[in-house]
């Protein structure tokens, strides 16, 4: 059995803010966990970015598309940055599909094969599904696959952003979180997977999957790429399935038995909530108010050049201006009185869920512009005073 665990972003670990976005951490075998993948068998990108132009190389593997120094024996796991981390935002609401090619191709071309996928399903999303699953998910390989050595890519597509098409404004459109991972079959059928989708050209930024409005009440929804493999049909074999230099452990597929993979998933539940108290308030008495005393007037007399009879009060001090979560206020300490402004109230309006998602975008960004690439301690204090922001 393959599984499929979600590692949350970086931003969670650090400020305990909702995560948005993820990658494969690593994967299981028949419930046996093959430990942390990265970069070891998992082809690991740099951060937890999404790829978002369907037409870079990027979208095969995702940015680091490097053959690592082991294999296994087939599951996977998601996460954020850290193992543990929660698995991705509730807003990234979208499909999960899985793909597997001869390794030997490096993922290029048409090559590719669906083996798995899972969308809009009664309102309940499959990110939706691998959050309360804590970011598994599992899919079975077929008993007919053969033997060798192959890629399985599990791939999410974030649809919050989606209803823009990234051709035309490169700050939204969907975003996709591919991983690629080495397996070995080491027994099973005979059956190579038929390889004829390409990812380049494949995807396009007006497929109906990727071009989305998540907001629109659709029940319905169409998954990009093609159809799930039945397990039956052959692709060209080619008997080139060359092992990577340093191949690990194997996994024996029975004839009679599949190897299953666990999958990601997501819950609703997971998308936050605001209420009126977590947007500040401002009182009256935060807005200074103004009498005809502080306006200058003028006389009759006053010609050809004007003068002034009631020369406005100048205040000592500055006025300054304090913040607190639930309403701000103003503090003066002037040489004159400063006068009591009317009662009223101003109440901020609640930001929707898509300007949160652009906001935690941003901060995610300032998260990866801060990180230290020769280590050390990072201040990551701007980006929490921008994510706190952000609601």
């Amino acid at each position: 059995m393959v599984n499929f665990t979600t590692l949350l972003p970086v931003l969670a670990a650090l400020i305990g803010a909702a995560n948005a976005h993820t990658r494969v951490y690593g994967l299981s075998v028949n419930d046996v966990d093959q430990g942390d993948g990265r970069s070891i068998y998992v082809r690991s990108p740099p951060s937890n970015s999404p790829v978002k132009d369907v037409s870079s190389k990027d979208i095969i593997c995702n940015v680091n598309n490097v053959a690592v120094s082991k294999n296994v024996s087939v599951n996977a796991e998601w996460y954020h940055d850290n193992r543990g981390d929660d698995i991705i935002d509730g807003s990234h609401k979208g499909p999960i599909t899985v793909y597997i090619a001869d390794a030997a191709s490096n993922g290029e071309g048409a090559v590719w094969t669906k083996l798995y996928e899972s969308g809009l399903s009664n309102g309940v999303w499959a990110v939706d599904t691998l959050i309360s699953n804590k970011g598994k998910h599992s899919l079975t390989l077929p008993s007919s696959l053969a033997a060798g050595d192959y890629l399985i890519r599990a791939e999410i597509i974030a649809l919050h952003e989606a209803d823009t098409n990234y051709a035309t404004n490169s700050a939204r459109g969907a975003q996709f979180y591919p991983s690629c991972s080495q397996i070995t079959v080491k027994t099973g059928g005979s059956t190579k997977p038929p390889g004829t989708f390409n990812f380049i050209g494949g995807y396009t930024t007006t497929d109906p999957g990727i071009l989305f409005n998540l907001y629109g009440g659709s029940t319905t929804y169409t998954i990009p790429g093609p159809a799930v493999w039945d397990g039956t049909s052959s692709g060209t074999s080619n008997d080139k399935v060359v092992a990577s230099s340093s191949v690990a452990a194997v996994v024996p597929i029975a004839s009679s038995a599949v190897a299953s993979v666990q999958v990601p998933t997501f819950t609703a539940t997971d998308v936050p909530t605001f209420t009126a108290t977590d947007v500040p308030t401002f009182t009256a008495t935060d807005i200074p108010t103004f009498t005809a005393t502080d306006v200058p007037t003028f006389t009759a007399t006053d010609s050809p050049r004007p003068t002034f009879t009631n020369k406005p009060q100048q205040p000592s001090t500055l006025l300054t201006r304090t913040r607190t979560r639930a309403s701000a206020s103003f503090v003066a300490k002037p040489s004159a009185a400063v006068p009591k402004p009317s009662a009223s109230t101003i109440v901020s309006k609640p930001k929707t869920p898509e300007e949160v998602n652009k906001c935690l975008d941003a901060v995610n960004a300032c998260i990866t512009q801060a990180q230290s690439s020769i280590g050390g301690v990072v201040n990551f204090e701007p980006c929490e005073n921008q994510r706190a922001s952000c609601y």
